[in-house]
């Protein structure tokens, strides 16, 4: 199933679903105020870069993502870019919530001739965590399972605003062969409703879950991203060390949990506060109010610098070795994003210590652009374009 792209007009009924939603979670005062906030960049600030960067600078002087952006993107990702840095977590928590996107993939799902989804799709819960099951076949055990943890920051994003992608993911797996392909998408609890450990924790009831059901770890490959590829990062970290994860016995009579067949982590947040992270003019995230999210991630009972909090600062190799699934991992990010640096760095930290990694850099990208450009982009290539390397090194490494 892959629908068509994003319009001009799902944006207007997008607002439709979000405004009585603001107005219930948020409050009447504070979504006025909000929206006159925006006003002055809506009608001034908008119109003028847009024209101006994209049609008065010279092509070479345009940032690398204008470059290559059709107008739509860059209409969309200069809107994104403005609400990222000046709304505050909260009014954001509702654009990415259940009651918003729910309906918004409805409506979307009914303009392309679907009264209801074709691929099967199901909540999950239990006392210690939630989620969205979605899988071709639900009546027979998967022959691969994507374990997915979204992102936005840990304290805005749900399983459900990404649920467009990952029907189309899950479609796409079962064109490139699988028998009954299947996802778990975590649905972790924000900050600030909860801090660390409680996401990790969450994550690992619910691997442990996925574990049950799936035919064998090989079969099953761990992914997120931005913070929730962060998560799944320290989801392996805690895996490999048995000084602090939650043991559990096997048939064997030995603690273990075993780990996943391969991971793919898209835009990894892998170091929540570093000195490398600077804002660049193609990418839409902000350095300072990523940190100021980490910061209430971490909750003030744990370092921000913990490698288990923050896996890019762990340089322990046996540690990393006993983490990384037998396939090894695949990192796709973009060269023009607040995190490329830091990625880039720990990616060479992998590969200078005989680790399996593949990684892809795309040349302009900006942040979770695999996603992003499913929606976003025009044509049926273009939009699968972030997708369909993933899916081929899932195809290539689980059998």
């Amino acid at each position: 199933m892959i629908l068509g792209p994003v319009s001009y007009l799902d944006c207007v009924v997008f607002c439709a679903f979000l405004t009585p939603q603001l107005i219930i979670h948020v409050g009447f005062l504070k979504t006025v105020f909000v929206a006159l906030r925006c006003l002055p960049f809506l009608l001034v600030g908008l119109p003028y870069q847009f024209v101006r960067e994209r049609y008065l600078v010279r092509y070479k002087r345009r940032s690398p993502f204008v470059q290559k952006a059709s107008p739509f993107e860059d209409f969309v990702i200069r809107c994104v870019r403005y609400a990222f840095a000046n709304i505050p977590p909260d009014v954001g928590r509702v654009f990415f919530s259940k009651q918003v996107a729910l309906p918004f993939l409805r409506f979307r799902l009914l303009r392309h001739g679907y009264l209801r989804s074709p691929v099967h799709w199901h909540e999950y819960q239990d006392k210690r965590f939630k989620g969205i099951w979605i899988v071709k076949d639900p009546m027979n055990k998967p022959d691969v399972c994507i374990f997915y943890a979204h992102g936005g920051g840990f304290s805005m994003g749900s399983p459900y605003f990404y649920l467009e992608f990952l029907l189309t993911w899950l479609s796409l797996l079962s064109d490139s062969g699988y028998r009954n392909p299947a996802i778990f998408a975590l649905d972790y609890t924000l900050v600030p409703d909860a801090s660390f450990p409680t996401q990790l924790e969450e994550a690992l009831a619910s691997y442990e879950h996925v574990l049950s059901t799936v035919q064998g770890p090989n079969r099953i490959c761990v992914s997120g991203d931005s913070a929730g590829a962060t998560i799944v990062l320290s989801l392996l970290l805690h895996l490999a060390n048995r000084s602090r994860h939650l043991e559990k016995m096997d048939s064997t009579g030995t603690w273990s949990l075993a780990k996943p067949g391969m991971a793919v982590l898209i835009s990894p947040w892998v170091t929540l506060v570093s000195s490398k992270h600077q804002n660049t003019t193609s990418d839409y995230l902000d350095a300072g109010n990523l940190h100021h999210y980490a910061r209430q991630y971490a909750g003030g009972k744990v370092s921000v610098d913990d490698p288990l909090l923050s896996p890019g600062n762990c340089r322990d190799v046996s540690w990393w070795k006993n983490a990384a699934p037998s396939k090894g991992m695949y990192v796709a990010y973009g060269a023009e994003e607040v995190f490329a640096p830091e990625v880039a760095d720990l990616i060479k930290f992998w590969e200078a210590n005989n680790m399996k990694v593949r990684s892809r850099e795309e040349k302009g990208g900006i942040h979770a652009w695999p996603v992003a450009c499913l929606f976003l982009s025009s044509s049926l290539g273009d939009r699968q374009k972030g997708l369909k390397p993933l899916i081929q090194d899932v195809r290539d490494n689980i059998c």
